[in-house]
């Protein structure tokens, strides 16, 4: 799997992806991550990106050219399994269902917005809007590292086999974990963890998870139908 972004800030990528899972997946070659510098398809002398917008208002906007130039430059057209994605807060919630769907393309093309906002026109050259929350950030480069990482660790070979499936299956959140000490300041792990019995503890981790889901993220069991 390839996967390209198109961004302004090409170097705000290099710390993040040269470590942990995605290294290890670009050393094993299960994916490969090119950045496309936006600026390089800037227009004039000063290799102009954005322009104020019309109507008036403040920020800058990013030019549909310019970008529109980026993407074609980007895409192969050879591929069949390609898709182009826009970050924007306007864009589709992204969850597990959809890294999932992105973790099967062969060619991902991932477009960071920034400034004030990108040209509405780049509409049409794009295959659909993302969004990773209500909440505002100054541009689609930490978006696009949280995409990158979650469809990433579902590439097979990855991550040890099994554990992407067991997370993919289960509606509910995680069921709390602990580890050693046993008791710290008189907090304890629960005695049902120290007992033995598979049984009980697959029981009582799948009622814990039920219960925090419940109270935390009711929306997911909406969403699970």
């Amino acid at each position: 799997m390839k996967i390209s972004i198109l961004t302004l800030f090409p170097e705000m990528f290099k710390g993040p992806f040269d470590s942990s899972i995605i290294k290890n997946a670009t050393d094993k070659k299960k994916v490969s991550i090119e950045y496309v510098n936006i600026r390089d398809f800037g227009i004039g002398k000063h290799k102009t990106v954005d322009d104020t917008p019309y109507g008036g208002g403040q920020g800058m906007i990013l030019k549909v050219d310019v970008l529109e130039k980026a993407i074609s430059k980007t895409k192969n057209t050879a591929w069949k399994k390609q898709k182009v994605v826009l970050l924007t807060p306007e864009g589709k919630t992204f969850n597990q269902k959809i890294a999932r769907e992105l973790s099967k393309l062969k060619h991902l093309i991932i477009v960071c917005g920034h400034y004030e906002g990108v040209d509405n026109r780049i509409e049409k050259f794009v295959d659909e809007k993302l969004s990773i929350g209500d909440f505002v950030v100054t541009g689609g480069e930490i978006p696009s590292m949280l995409i990158v990482d979650a469809v990433v660790r579902l590439k097979k070979g990855v991550l040890k086999k099994g554990v992407t499936e067991n997370e993919s299956f289960s509606p509910y959140l995680e069921y709390p974990q602990y580890t050693k000490p046993r008791k710290y300041k008189k907090l304890e792990v629960p005695k049902v963890l120290l007992s033995g019995h598979h049984g009980k503890i697959d029981d009582w981790r799948q009622k814990q998870s039920e219960k925090i889901t419940k109270s935390l993220r009711p929306d997911i069991l909406i969403q699970k139908g």
